[in-house]
Formats: C-alpha cells, sequence, structure tokens
C-alpha cells in the first residue's frame, strides 16, 4: 500500500500473514505448483508421489513440510496464497470452513457457528 506522498508501508495485523510482494516472490513456486492442480493429472500424479511433485516445482524444505503436515496455515506463511492453496486443500480434503477455521483458531464447527451468526 501507499501513503499519500507514494511511501510504501507495511500493515500489521497481529496473527495475520499479509500476502504483500515478498511473499509472492517467496511463495512463487508454491503457487505455480497449486496452479497446476487446475488439471485432474497433475492432481494424480501429486497423490502418486508428492515428493517429486514437489520436487519439480523446486519447493523449499519448509514448503515441502508444511505440504507434508497438511499445514495450510505454514504454507501461507510459506508465501502460499489462499487463493492458490484452496486448490491443494480440496486435493487434502478440507473444506473451505476447514481453512477459515484453522485461520482463525476456530474448529471447522466453531467457523460456521461463527459465520451463521454473522448473517
Amino acid at each position: 500500500m501507499h501513503d499519500h506522498a507514494g511511501y510504501d508501508y507495511h500493515i500489521d495485523i497481529p496473527g495475520t500473514t499479509i500476502f504483500d510482494g515478498k511473499m509472492a516472490m517467496k511463495g512463487y513456486n508454491l503457487n505455480k505448483m497449486c496452479y497446476s492442480f487446475n488439471k485432474a493429472d497433475n492432481r494424480e500424479a501429486f497423490l502418486a508421489d508428492a515428493e517429486a511433485y514437489m520436487d519439480k516445482y523446486k519447493l523449499t524444505d519448509a514448503q515441502k513440510d508444511a505440504i507434508r503436515s497438511t499445514n495450510i496455515l505454514a504454507m501461507i506463511e510459506e508465501g502460499g496464497n489462499i487463493y492458490y492453496l484452496a486448490k491443494l486443500a480440496g486435493i487434502f480434503k478440507l473444506s473451505v470452513q476447514d481453512v477459515g477455521g484453522l485461520q482463525t483458531g476456530r474448529t471447522t464447527e466453531e467457523f460456521k457457528e461463527y459465520l451463521l451468526s454473522q448473517a
């Protein structure tokens, strides 16, 4: 973001990873891999040999560890964009509500109840 003079500044929201240019660069290969999951053949290839698939996209060890542990929050911290990670979450059988719960520190049921309370 820019202030009125055109200078960059960073918004700090405690407990939140901001997806900015630096994070986009950090997560480029991770997001590129997740984008590949738009094709069923690629999802099948990942499920058949996740390690080889992650190597193909030159993921960092931290990104690989986050994927191995299905830790969506760690993937975000490693530069993953939630819109791309949604495909990977689907492969892991995680719903949008599951991910929302993870992001807000709630169980999936608590998150669903929270959403209903906001309607």
